[in-house]
């Protein structure tokens, strides 16, 4: 049988699927040096595909590539990347405010979630994945949260919470879809284990080079230095 503790190769694990959508990965590299995050994106429709990042250096923003074919801004443009004060926030959507707002007042992760469901783009309802990493005396905690339609007709919203202490070498991958469909089902069960290597570039091609060549759209990679706070990162973007 296999071990419910095996570390997964991210590249393996998203290279035969070509739609999972939105993804967060979370977690401390080999050395236990560095604290990880990735986000990307993936898209079918033009609207989704029409997408760049732009690294505002703490933050950073979707904006359309080509402002004459946005269609609904709404779902498409918004900062998946923000700090606030010892936190990070990496989400699939526009709750990033919402968590920023919640953490500035001093509550919490889950409850600026409480206050936010799933995307209303029936029938698919895409879930709202969510991270935040926690800086404190030169180490780190992690939570991962999603969000989801509890049936196939969006009555209402499950939401679920993952919280981590870090393993050296081990991350968690959440994602908002399985697989291709129509609709599109939604991601079920824990984020999964992987490995997060030393390198950035290592694990930033194992990304990229792994996501779907016709649907995926742009990807971040982030490691910061847990010891000197300084950050390292990573940005590549299909539409140029």
């Amino acid at each position: 049988m296999e071990s419910v503790y095996k570390i997964g190769n991210i590249g393996d694990l998203i290279k035969d699927n070509s739609y999972v959508g939105r993804g967060v990965v979370i977690g401390e590299s080999e050395n236990g040096k560095n604290a990880v995050f990735a986000y990307f994106i993936m898209g079918r429709s033009e609207n989704s595909r029409n997408r760049i990042f732009k690294d505002r250096g703490e933050e950073v923003t979707i904006y359309p590539f080509d402002e004459s074919k946005v269609e609904d801004p709404s779902l498409i443009i918004y900062s998946p990347v923000r700090r606030a004060g010892n936190s990070v926030i990496v989400t699939n959507g526009d709750q990033t405010d919402t968590v920023y707002d919640f953490l500035m007042k001093g509550k919490t992760f889950e409850e600026a979630l409480e206050t936010r469901c799933f995307e209303p783009d029936a029938p698919n309802f895409t879930p709202r994945i969510s991270g935040v990493l926690d800086f404190k005396d030169k180490g780190f905690t992690y939570k991962m949260s999603i969000l989801k339609s509890a049936d196939e007709k969006g009555s209402a919203c499950n939401r679920y919470t993952f919280s981590y202490s870090p393993l050296a070498g081990v991350g968690h991958f959440i994602h908002t879809y399985n697989c291709d469909g129509n609709p599109i089902p939604t991601f079920t069960g824990e984020p999964e284990r992987v490995k997060i290597p030393d390198d950035i570039e290592e694990f930033f091609s194992d990304l990229w080079n792994n996501l779907n060549e016709q649907n995926k759209i742009s990807l971040y990679v982030r490691y910061t230095d847990l010891a000197s706070g300084k950050t390292q990162a990573k940005m590549i973007n299909k539409n140029k």
